[in-house]
């Protein structure tokens, strides 16, 4: 079974649809961002019953009942941990702890969060109990940590060797070693300690080394992607947009647009493309490439690459350079699309980009490294034919 299109391409799809000019047939739409006529449109058919415009279930209507069978479900299950407490403790010779009955509980397919919550127990104990005993050293290095986070809290100007005096006060005794490690893994830094950059602030370090070095070039499909993310104003404010660019044919196999440049602008594009290009098992190696930027750093992006396994790659500060190839596509971009006029609001730039992209640059520009190909027609050719190429 195909994976589903990303919801944002499904919107961007169906705005260009229901704005297109008179005589433009659904089909040459269609064909345009590589689906199916009747794909088309069923996700218009669709945008019309959450619109109100024609009878029928909405997806807010089915997550409601989703909802209230989830809701039974979990009542369900709250009765039989009650029901099998009662016969619990109405047996001789009990034990002294109710951890037993949850095990037996999560046995049945009783989850044991909803058990936990309904015999008002800790659910850290519990996992402690049934694992294995928590070793005295652990506990040592806790109090420790505890004392030096207290007086981190009161003094956030002192050291860790301060912290340590004020920890030894306080009753818990260790080694100036093992302060600084306790105090370096938490992130307890001395108030006055961090050096400013010469506007205030420092680029970020490099999450990733860099494993393109200036070599924009593939062997194959999905092993070296490029990420980037460009800004352009509108009469509502800023649209932001990330893009991820293929280097295999130069195709940019997903982008997300957002009017606030946050982690997530970059998490949804990486989930768009590997979505596009045949999910995890098909993206699993790819390089990522991509500038020191916050959203590129953050640990939600990172924890994205992982889940999809993705190599990161990062350049040099202030070398444009190092993302050349992004930059190429991010200047076509410009002149063909955001300085051709004044954008009045967002959804309409937005819009003026994903045609731009999927009909012009996608199947309509031709390459001369692709041998005066298209992106597309370059991937057809080739017999590495990805997911979404229709």
């Amino acid at each position: 079974m195909p994976a589903p299109y990303p919801k944002e391409f499904r919107d961007d799809v169906v705005r260009v649809a229901q704005n297109r000019e008179p005589g433009t047939h659904l089909k040459d739409i269609a064909k345009d961002f590589g689906i199916f006529e009747s794909c088309l449109t069923n996700w218009i058919r669709q945008a019309d019953i959450e619109a109100g415009n024609i009878p029928g279930t909405t997806k807010a209507e089915a997550e409601e009942l989703r909802a209230a069978r989830r809701r039974i479900r979990l009542l369900e299950q709250e009765n039989e941990v009650l029901r099998r407490a009662a016969a619990y403790l109405s047996q001789a010779n009990l034990p002294k702890m109710m951890y037993p009955l949850v095990s037996e509980l999560a046995a049945d397919q009783i989850p044991v969060a909803v058990s936990l919550r309904v015999l008002k127990l800790a659910r850290q104990p519990y996992y402690r109990w049934r694992d294995q005993p928590v070793a005295v050293s652990e506990v040592e290095q806790a109090y420790r940590a505890n004392a030096l986070h207290a007086a981190h809290l009161n003094d956030p100007e002192f050291g860790y060797r301060l912290l340590r005096d004020e920890a030894e006060a306080a009753g818990e005794r260790m080694a100036a070693r093992t302060a600084w490690r306790l105090c370096r893994q938490n992130g307890w830094h001395c108030g006055f300690g961090a050096k400013r950059g010469k506007y205030g602030t420092r680029p970020g370090p490099p999450v990733h080394d860099d494993h393109v070095r200036r070599d924009f070039s593939a062997e194959a499909p999905n092993r070296l992607w490029l990420t980037d993310i460009t800004e352009h104003p509108t009469s509502e404010g800023k649209l932001y947009l990330c893009a991820i660019k293929d280097l295999y044919a130069g195709r940019i196999v997903g982008y997300s647009m957002a009017g606030r440049m946050q982690a997530s602008l970059a998490v949804n594009a990486l989930e768009q493309a590997v979505a596009r290009r045949g999910g995890t098992d098909a993206v699993a190696g790819c390089i990522v490439h991509s500038d020191r930027g916050s959203q590129f750093r953050s640990a939600l992006f990172q924890d994205a690459l992982t889940t999809h396994g993705l190599i990161g790659s990062m350049g040099q500060v202030g070398a444009a350079g190092d993302n050349a190839a992004m930059e190429s596509f991010f200047a076509l971009l410009q002149k063909n699309v955001l300085d051709r006029r004044d954008w009045d609001t967002r959804d309409e730039l937005r819009a003026g980009i994903i045609t731009w992209i999927e009909r012009t640059y996608h199947r309509r520009r031709r390459q001369v490294r692709l041998g005066r190909l298209t992106p597309v027609e370059y991937e057809l050719i080739m017999d590495h034919t990805p997911a979404d190429a229709a």
